[in-house]
């Protein structure tokens, strides 16, 4: 796929969505980009937030925001969507222009000087009074500039507001598309060892056997890895341990804290060292002659996430922590793989066999393929009733592409390909968590964002198989996965025009309504062989859906929306009551 029939079918997929009620081009292509940061991990659960005005004679202007679960790093994203026709520039003073609204509009609320002059039913003013108590606690502030044009630059210089550093990062088309196009976000985390360490780093390097990868045994210096680190932050995580470690790591372990502080020269001989994969590596000579790494381009971490951020905030919580006698030892496989599918694979076994001997489980690491396989089989071989179109289960980031790459080989093929298995119906892993977890009830875990209740929805796989009642995927649970991911996107679609704010939330409540209301009951065959919901089910909705907006707010007392959602609390304040009762006639309940 070239850039040019990406930005095509992204043109595409947001007039879909808008034709399916959704107001703003803007806020579409806002909520595509935002998901896909928070996919490949450079964010947290975003949430689409629009506000543009003028306050206090300043122009200002918001898309949307992500905040950490401790509330210690804010994300704001301002989106730059001319709804370009074709491939454009986007002139810098347009992204300097809209960065500054957007840092404007920080800066008033850490001030406090906006929120009483917001509506106080709005979400941004919520947010507003957010950031106002968590400003000073913040470590980490982004801006993002997203954009449907070519920028020339993308990065600019950071901004100091109220005392923070506050980095800017432009997402544009071209940027959007390596990342979407190749399924590897982390090719962008290039790390030149000459430029961080002053030289090569020394190593001893063993070339594959198998074709597949290399080898390389190296010691990184402790200063190296945190600046690494407070660069590209949990990007640098793999993305199966990344949740797990991106809470956990930051309160800083005891044992490292004690080696770090007293006996840094001892480090190395302590620690167990991490493992790293990377798409490239350059060899060098280092100053004696001997063969170095001079730098590593898609370097992830796979094994040793904590030891790696315990090194970054021992130094932040502690200045006077020594880093340039520590060392840590690392194991770097250099990944040769060309099949996208297979590669995948191989990062997460060696990620898995890597944390074996760890505390993190298995289900962390999301290591229940079989699960996956299996789908992805049945979505290959299970035809939508019309005997012609299926669906696509996206096992591997980036596969659907793949698929049009390699299946679509002309005009013609591509277009017929594409009306068989359209994108409308590819259906992701966090997708499917998402369309099951909502189904169960659980709205509150939906709301925590995609790769956490991607998390729980495997850590329920991995506890039946403890059990003993795992179970393998057959047509009839992969149908009605088919049938949940319909429903939820047909109460998604229903619902957008009739909520402001807070779409997600009400859509995965609005599910759980269904589900808690007919149980059993629900027929899910039906949507199958229909393909849809009924006209019956979709006036149902609406009432269900204005109900749960109305009970969102009313039980959050002022709380913001998306946090409160993400409560247990929440979820039974919502069902404490029953919604109105359903009209009689919707055939999906007959």
């Amino acid at each position: 796929m070239t850039l040019d029939d990406f930005f095509a079918e992204t043109r595409g997929e947001i007039a879909a969505q808008m034709s399916d009620g959704a107001p703003f081009g803007e806020l579409v292509f806002s909520d595509v980009v935002m998901q896909h940061l928070a996919d490949a991990g450079m964010t947290f659960d975003p949430v689409v937030c629009h506000f543009q005005g003028k306050i206090a004679n300043a122009n200002l202007r918001l898309s949307g925001y992500a905040m950490s679960e401790d509330a210690d790093q804010l994300d704001l994203f301002v989106s730059l969507y001319e709804g370009f026709e074709s491939l454009s520039p986007i002139p810098d003073q347009d992204i300097k222009t809209a960065a500054a609204q957007c840092v404007r509009f920080l800066d008033l609320c850490a001030e406090g000087r906006i929120a009483e002059k917001l509506d106080p039913s709005s979400d941004v003013h919520s947010l507003a009074l957010t950031i106002r108590e968590i400003y000073d606690g913040l470590e980490q502030v982004r801006v993002y500039i997203l954009t449907d044009g070519v920028a020339k630059s993308k990065s600019f210089q950071s901004r100091n507001v109220g005392g923070k550093l506050v980095k800017l990062e432009v997402m544009d088309i071209e940027r959007l598309f390596r990342h979407r196009s190749e399924g590897k976000p982390r090719d962008e985390l290039v790390v030149d060892f000459t430029d961080v360490s002053g030289s090569p780093l020394p190593c001893v390097f063993v070339p594959g056997e198998t074709g597949d990868y290399d080898y390389a045994l190296t010691a990184i210096p402790g200063e190296a890895l945190r600046f690494v680190y407070e660069k590209f932050g949990p990007r640098l995580l793999e993305a199966n341990v990344r949740s797990f470690l991106s809470v956990k790591a930051k309160g800083v372990n005891a044992g490292l804290q004690s080696t770090l502080r007293n006996a840094p020269e001892r480090f190395m001989a302590y620690n167990n060292g991490i493992v790293l994969v990377a798409d490239e590596m350059l060899l060098d000579r280092t100053a004696d002659g001997s063969p170095g790494i001079a730098w590593l381009r898609g370097m992830q971490i796979v094994n040793g996430g904590q030891t790696t951020a315990s090194i970054f905030f021992a130094k932040k919580k502690y200045a006077d922590t020594d880093l340039s006698k520590v060392r840590v030892p690392a194991k770097i496989i250099v990944m040769k793989e060309q099949d996208p599918a297979k590669e995948e694979a191989l990062v997460s076994d060696i990620s898995r066999y890597a944390n074996s001997q760890n505390a993190v489980r298995q289900s962390d690491l999301s290591a229940n393929k079989p699960f996956h396989v299996d789908i992805e089989r049945l979505s290959l071989s299970v035809y939508c009733p019309d005997g012609i179109g299926r669906w696509f289960y996206e096992r591997a980031a980036g596969s659907y592409n793949t698929l049009l790459a390699r299946d679509g080989t002309s005009p013609a093929k591509l277009r017929a390909l594409k009306e068989s298995v359209p994108p409308s119906r590819k259906i992701t892993k966090t997708e499917l968590a998402k369309y099951a977890v909502a189904w169960g009830g659980n709205a509150d875990v939906v709301s925590l964002g995609a790769q956490k209740c991607f998390d729980r929805f495997m850590a329920g796989m991995a506890d039946m198989e403890a059990k003993g009642t795992a179970f393998t995927p057959d047509v009839v649970y992969y149908k009605d996965v088919v049938s949940k991911a319909l429903l939820f996107k047909a109460v998604h679609k229903t619902a957008r025009p009739l909520v402001p704010a807070f779409l997600a939330n009400v859509a995965a409540y609005t599910v759980a309504v269904i589900s808690q209301t007919y149980g059993e009951a629900f027929n899910l065959e039906r949507i199958w062989n229909k393909q849809g919901i009924s006209p019956q089910l979709v006036k149902q909705i609406e009432i269900w859906a204005r109900e749960v907006n109305d009970r969102l707010h009313e039980t959050a007392k002022g709380k913001m929306i998306s946090e409160w959602a993400k409560r247990p609390e929440c979820r039974d304040a919502m069902f404490s009551q029953p919604f109105s009762s359903p009209s009689a006639d919707i055939p999906e309940a007959l």
